[in-house]
């Protein structure tokens, strides 16, 4: 036991430190390089994720329950990202691997309320596409927009206050140990399991956390998919079928490449597989990753998209061509 875990002991003192000290990727090669591509993957996800978002607010065609669920998406990975890699990049391509008390409870809020946000967005469009494809009458009368809207505020109220609670009982934990947070933000588990006092109270909010956010809104998606199959085989044609699936394909792409990485590395812990530079590299990639694809997953992948696209480019381009006009005949 180290002396000052022994202290705290004899002495039962609150230890509050003033900063933590995130160690991060260690003893990699070229690892500067990684954070320089995270820079390019940031200004990529800002763009094509902005790109999404006013489209959608452009197009009156897209103005549905669908595409405010898409939106929400993409607004949820622009916040994570946001919360994730301009914090990286100053901690560990800057060498600031120190940061305050304070700046680091909210620096874990934000980057697993943005999260578990995503995590739920997932959820959102499996329960459009299972109204859209199971109950294709009453669609309209189910999912308004005000309905989807309000949903969508849900989900952020809820995921807030949990996040916050979980976040909140770390300040009553004593920090006689070591300060290194083994991560490459101010993770939960790292941090709490470095607390010499209780942390039952934190290990509880853990596992709520995963199961909430992760567990069951996998569950839930998956099954939404299983009522989607069968309801596709009561479906007499397969062009039916195939059209109806079609529309289900992009957001399935979506639910692998968010969840696979995410249940491999959490398979890896339990099996103590995984060094900490994989897990960390893993959980990394899995933050920042997904946020560049799904918009473009969902542009390419989704007829919708690529009609208003093209609609809006040449809607742009007549409007271009008007001005060149109105100048010549000015002149």
């Amino acid at each position: 036991m180290s002396s000052r875990a022994t202290a705290f002991k004899m002495n039962n003192t609150f230890v509050r430190p003033e900063m933590f000290y995130i160690s991060g990727l260690q003893d990699m090669p070229f690892v500067n390089y990684f954070y320089i591509f995270l820079v390019v993957v940031y200004i990529l996800t800002m763009f094509s994720n902005i790109f999404v978002i006013v489209l959608i607010y452009l197009e009156q065609t897209l103005h549905s329950p669908k595409y405010f669920a898409v939106s929400q998406l993409a607004f949820a990975d622009l916040c994570a990202t946001t919360a994730v890699i301009p914090k990286v990049i100053d901690t560990f391509l800057f060498n600031s691997n120190f940061i305050r008390y304070d700046e680091c409870l909210a620096n874990m809020f934000f980057v697993h309320c943005f999260t578990a946000v995503q995590s739920l967005s997932l959820a959102i469009l499996a329960y459009d596409r299972l109204l859209a494809i199971c109950f294709p009458l009453q669609y309209h009368s189910i999912n308004t927009n005000s309905r989807m809207m309000l949903i969508i505020f849900s989900v952020w109220l809820f995921t807030a206050v949990v996040i916050f609670v979980t976040v909140i009982l770390i300040t009553r934990l004593s920090f006689c140990k070591s300060t290194v947070i083994n991560s490459y933000f101010c993770d939960h588990g790292p941090v709490y399991r470095l607390a010499c006092n209780d942390t039952s109270l934190n290990f509880i909010m853990a596992f709520t956390n995963i199961v909430l956010f992760l567990f069951v809104s996998l569950a839930f998606i998956l099954f939404t998919y299983l009522a989607i199959g069968l309801a596709l085989l009561k479906i007499a044609t397969s062009e039916g079928r195939q059209k109806a699936l079609k529309t289900c394909t992009s957001h399935i792409i979506l639910v692998a490449v968010f969840y696979i990485p995410l249940a491999v590395t959490y398979l890896m812990e339990q099996m103590h597989m995984s060094n900490s530079n994989a897990r960390i590299l893993n959980n990394l990639l899995s933050a920042t990753v997904p946020p560049i694809l799904n918009p473009v997953i969902y542009t390419l992948k989704t007829e919708e998209m690529m009609k208003s696209i093209t609609k809006y480019v040449k809607r742009k381009q007549g409007n271009d061509g008007k001005i060149r006009t109105i100048k010549v005949l000015a002149q």
